[in-house]
């Protein structure tokens, strides 16, 4: 079982890169942040985590600047994007960062991707939050168009644009693992058109048992004719060993356990508990 931890990296938490030391030194195989460019001041999406927005939204890091920081100071350690909302950037500017990232640390990116849920955000950005996972299908295979080819082009509704040079490539072939978020009813359609792998969050009321959903995710897939796609699953709170051992028996990849985002010393204490949990099943 591979083990990774996600933090909610923002300004007011332990910097990326001594967390990524600590991880690494620890037997983690992964540190994974996510994305928000920003949080409107006037919101009508609930959070969906029920209540108020936590305050650490509004100060999160930009994940690639987060990253690159951390691939400094590790060998080992994975990279993650958990997830990164490429509908509210530029595919073309995207692709050279996650290509950037991946070449820096030596091949160390996995990039998770995501739409969103906050609709006023997306607008912000001028996104139609009907269309955001067709804006998002397109960017994805304009930005694997880039990766894999000298003279990339693209038409597409959303996304169109005639031969282009752009380096670096990634270190990975063909590219850095696209790692497809979610867990709505029409996510597989995105994990099997162009997704290398399923990140689910696991949590208590969800759509369908998670059993039931990594079975239809394989069968989704043997009807395409391709491989099960690896799954990396979320855990929304504190995980045990029972826990691990059922994500095992269900052929999960991997398990990522959630780190607070506040102080420092709060944070690390988190990873301290964790670490006989990696050590045991890692």
């Amino acid at each position: 079982m591979k083990m990774g931890a996600f933090v909610f990296a923002n300004d007011q938490g332990i910097q990326p890169a001594e967390l990524a030391r600590e991880l690494e030194s620890r037997g983690f195989e992964s540190l994974w942040v996510p994305e928000h460019t920003h949080i409107p001041a006037s919101r009508r999406t609930p959070y969906p985590g029920g209540g108020d927005l936590p305050e650490h939204y509004r100060r999160s890091l930009d994940p690639f600047v987060a990253l690159a920081a951390a691939a400094a100071v590790t060998q080992r350690l994975l990279l993650a994007t958990g997830v990164c909302l490429v509908v509210e950037r530029d595919p073309i500017v995207t692709a050279k960062e996650v290509a950037t990232l991946d070449w820096a640390s030596g091949g160390r990116f996995l990039f998770g991707v995501g739409g969103g849920w906050n609709r006023e955000e997306m607008r912000n950005h001028g996104i139609d939050p009907k269309t955001r996972w067709d804006l998002m299908r397109e960017r994805v295979l304009a930005m694997k168009e880039i990766w894999t080819h000298d003279e990339a082009e693209f038409h597409g509704r959303f996304v169109d644009f005639g031969p282009i040079w752009s380096w670096p490539k990634p270190v990975q072939r063909p590219h850095p693992p696209v790692l497809v978020g979610g867990d709505g009813a029409t996510t597989f359609d995105r994990v099997v058109e162009y997704g290398d792998g399923w990140v689910p969050i696991i949590r208590a009321g969800g759509p369908a048992p998670f059993d039931e959903r990594v079975a239809d995710l394989r069968r989704r897939c043997e009807e395409a004719g391709r491989a099960p796609v690896p799954i990396t699953a979320f855990a929304w709170n504190r995980v045990d060993d029972a826990d691990l051992e059922e994500h095992e028996r269900l052929g999960v990849e991997r398990v990522i356990v959630p780190l607070p985002p506040v102080d420092r010393d709060r944070t690390l204490r988190a990873v301290e508990r964790y670490t006989p949990l990696v050590a045991r099943h890692a």
